[in-house]
């Protein structure tokens, strides 16, 4: 259809600081070999979805090594990445780096709390960022985002043609996907989410938490 826009969302993979059991934030971890295999898994999942080759234009990460790393095995080490710096990860504060049982052990009344109230927007970890500060600048990065989307596509093809490309952490994709769409998917690491938009309609799912290319992955 014409004038369609697609918005491809990619949670970054494994990190060295084992990102599937631990809370990680302002940490800038690098990816660890699982997630590199997890991220080459995705570029094979996006080919067969889009055809071989087919060019993401523009292609966004956040300012982290995890999501920086995770674009480029998707597209090729010469990508251009457009970094938007809104989109690093939440502030967890005093969680940072600990798994949930740890916080429990550590921290018992903040966890109680925390269990009670993360999605408040008055929720902030203790040491670390609110939940409405957060949102706010998710929303101001996704505010420059949508712009780009609309921009020029390579190889002198429409825009509309090419689908947008985003790298970035569960926390900052489940907001975006909240304001464009209504929805909540859970994010898992290297899980796939494609939203689409003809014209000027609303953003709508055409794919939500696939992780079917990740099977096999250990």
């Amino acid at each position: 259809m014409a004038n369609r826009k697609r918005l491809v969302m990619v949670r970054h993979g494994e990190t060295v600081g084992n990102s599937s059991i631990r809370y990680y934030g302002r940490t800038d971890l690098e990816l660890s070999e699982l997630g590199r295999a997890q991220m080459r898994a995705v570029a094979i999942a996006l080919a067969a979805q889009f055809g071989p080759g087919a060019p993401f234009s523009p292609i966004i990460s956040s300012p982290f090594r995890r999501a920086r790393e995770g674009a480029r095995i998707i597209c090729g080490d010469d990508a251009r990445l457009d970094e938007i710096e809104e989109f690093r990860e939440v502030d967890f504060g005093d969680f940072e780096g600990l798994t949930a049982d740890e916080i429990a052990a550590r921290f018992p009344d903040e966890f109680a709390r925390w269990n009670r109230d993360r999605l408040a927007p008055s929720f902030t970890y203790p040491h670390g960022e609110s939940r409405a500060g957060f949102t706010a600048r998710v929303e101001r990065g996704l505010a420059r985002m949508l712009p780009l989307l609309d921009a020029p596509a390579a190889r002198n093809a429409p825009a509309q043609e090419q689908p947008a490309l985003l790298v970035a952490h569960r926390g900052v994709l489940r907001t975006i996907a909240r304001r464009l769409t209504g929805v909540a998917p859970l994010i898992e690491l290297g899980s796939i989410q494609i939203f689409a938009r003809d014209g000027d309609s609303r953003w709508r799912v055409e794919l939500l938490d696939a992780t079917t290319h990740l099977v096999g992955l250990t």
